[in-house]
């Protein structure tokens, strides 16, 4: 399958201009002017163009891959794909949960909440600002979650969303047959090979155990889509982390 890649240099409503050194001549930049003011409204004017990338994507018969600083773009990625007419099964690989609210988080930071949002819990002006329809907790698989926050954990358990600890549980796992988004965060790899990350956790999977599973999910020939949060390129000084990333991305692309 073609992929369409899309680059996304912000980290929340910050440019990420270290990320643009990705960029190549078929990929399409999704770089929009942000308006001053409300840090949600700023993030959901990147989130509309984004939707609007994956929507023509689809509908020209290409897959949409989503490269972005933060996990919050697989709002607009997710809402582009429901208005091409996809309902997909959501495999989330994340070192954390991203399942907090207001009511839970210790930090008030919106990164650690897009999963939260995106099954209907908790702050809703981002996805109901580009139309997105929550999903139900069972079309929804966290795979590692190893580090999650005390009132997250408790929230987390008490859903529906289907939880795999273990990355290399999933070669044996029977894959949904129906169409699959998956969202890699490159912060569920080790930090050992990959470190250059905002926050990291100890003890996650190597990039071999990471490629075999998504080479297995690839093989399904269902991934309709897949986003990417990055590592942070100003802490990748020699490049390493990229290229460990991307190098498990591929497994992701190549059926």
């Amino acid at each position: 399958m073609l992929n369409q890649f899309i680059l996304t240099p912000f980290f929340l409503d910050e440019p990420m201009p270290g990320l643009e050194v990705l960029m190549e001549h078929n990929w399409l930049m999704n770089k929009p002017h942000l308006p001053e003011g409300d840090p949600q409204k700023r993030i959901s004017v990147t989130h509309r163009a984004l939707s609007n990338f994956v929507e023509d994507s689809i509908r020209q018969g290409v897959r949409p891959v989503s490269i972005a600083g933060d996990c919050c773009t697989a709002i607009g990625v997710l809402a582009g794909l429901q208005r091409a007419g996809i309902e997909p099964y959501l495999m989330w690989f994340d070192a954390h949960g991203d399942f907090n609210t207001w009511e839970t988080t210790p930090s008030g930071f919106l990164g650690g909440m897009p999963l939260a949002m995106l099954v209907g819990h908790g702050e809703q002006r981002m996805p109901e600002s580009i139309g997105l329809q929550t999903l139900r907790e069972e079309d929804v698989m966290l795979t590692d979650a190893r580090d999650l926050d005390p009132g997250e954990k408790i929230a987390f358990e008490s859903s529906k969303v289907f939880h795999i600890k273990d990355v290399e549980e999933l070669l044996k796992f029977e894959l949904p047959d129906r169409p699959i988004y998956v969202h890699f965060d490159t912060d569920v790899i080790d930090p050992g090979e990959a470190p250059a990350m905002n926050y990291t956790a100890s003890n996650g999977p190597s990039s071999d155990a990471l490629k075999a599973v998504f080479h297995r999910i690839a093989q399904t020939g269902r991934i309709v889509a897949v986003s990417v949060s990055t590592w942070n390129p100003d802490l990748d000084g020699d490049g390493s982390t990229q290229a460990v990333c991307m190098g498990a991305l591929e497994y992701l692309l190549t059926a």
